[in-house]
């Protein structure tokens, strides 16, 4: 039924009084039976009851409470639950009053191939050859910049197997010193090992423990007189000293996300920087959508969830869900999110403010 202003007439009052008190999960529908919100509460009474107070200050909840025909609710065990459905639902239903992140592609991943002789590539998708994948990175230029960084530091070839498999020369990438071609046998498997393990401890943060190794073999080379290969580990272990100069996070050894966000008018955006094992691996820019008279804290609050939290079957990408998570607004919900985060990472995960004098995590 409809009223004369054209709105949808919905009995608020029988409603409410029907609504338990536990947590769950409401969702909000228009007159066409389309859902327009989706919400999770503590209180499924109280909360819902709050859109039907006399005075409501936003025009955007004014507009959303005009709209409504019919509201349907699923009760949940525990608030973690409810926060797990409603991102399922806003995911696969995307209503236009629920703030929306388009995250429709995978990651970008590095990945090392298992050969007697192996690669590094690109990856982006299923995860289904054999090898080991590092990442995800924020973007293709961050992949491919650390690919290009590693060709300098250790030359593993990156060559698809159709051309190394071909090759009855080296390439110019073995001219100009970024491969030992062992397409062609000039490196035996020993020792292109030792550099890809190498490699392997630059991908996970261990740059000072290469360096160290680094320094050994360069001090034992030049006591053999082999003043050649002195020198070339000494160029390895400068230029790994100007990476982590560049690349590397002052007091962060571990792996965490800066996850910054601000809202002006009926735009937003949120910044994500990852870090791992130390290393800033770059950055993402999200513009999310239906952001009219949100706060920061709700705005970070459903990026945290609609990009960490897998879907089921809607799920396009599983994100890395780093051990820290740094945020530069305090969010309403923090505890259910740390603990939801780290129920799925299998492990705990720490959600902080970023102190804003430049000290590191406020406490």
């Amino acid at each position: 039924m409809e009223s004369k202003a054209g709105q949808s007439e919905f009995d608020a009052k029988s409603f409410l009084k029907k609504l338990p008190d536990g947590p769950g999960v409401y969702r909000m529908f228009d007159k066409r039976e389309h859902v327009i919100y989706v919400g999770k509460a503590r209180n499924l009474k109280k909360r819902v009851s709050s859109y039907f107070q006399k005075n409501i200050a936003h025009s955007k909840t004014r507009t959303l409470v005009a709209q409504i025909a019919n509201i349907e609710i699923t009760v949940t065990h525990t608030e973690n639950e409810a926060l797990l459905l409603e991102n399922n639902l806003i995911k696969s239903l995307k209503p236009r009053y629920n703030v929306l992140f388009r995250d429709d592609k995978s990651y970008p991943y590095i990945y090392l191939s298992q050969d007697p002789f192996p690669r590094l590539a690109v990856h982006r998708g299923a995860q289904r050859a054999k090898g080991r994948y590092f990442g995800p990175y924020p973007s293709a230029g961050a992949v491919r910049e650390t690919l290009n960084l590693l060709q300098k530091l250790f030359p593993v070839r990156q060559c698809e197997d159709s051309f190394y498999k071909n090759r009855s020369r080296p390439c110019l990438q073995y001219q100009i010193k970024r491969c030992t071609a062992p397409c062609v046998g000039l490196i035996d498997e020993a020792d292109y090992h030792e550099d890809l393990r190498h490699a392997v401890m630059f991908l996970e943060g261990k740059s000072t423990a290469v360096i160290d190794e680094l320094a050994n073999k360069m001090d034992a080379a030049a006591e053999g007189l082999d003043y050649e290969k002195a020198a070339r580990y000494r160029d390895q272990i400068a230029s790994l000293r100007r990476v982590q100069e560049r690349q590397y996070i002052e007091g962060e050894k571990g792996n965490l996300d800066v996850i910054a966000g601000a809202v002006q008018g009926d735009v937003a955006c949120v910044q994500l920087f990852t870090v791992r094992g130390g290393r800033n691996l770059g950055n993402k820019t999200f513009y999310p959508k239906n952001v009219e008279q949100q706060g920061v804290d709700e705005l970070l609050s459903a990026f945290l969830a609609q990009f960490y939290l897998i879907s089921g079957a809607a799920s396009v990408t599983k994100h890395d869900i780093p051990e820290e998570i740094l945020l530069n607004a305090e969010l309403v919900d923090a505890d259910i999110l740390a603990s939801v985060l780290s129920q799925q990472a299998g492990r705990k995960v720490t959600l902080s403010l970023i102190d804003c004098e430049g000290n590191g995590p406020a406490g």
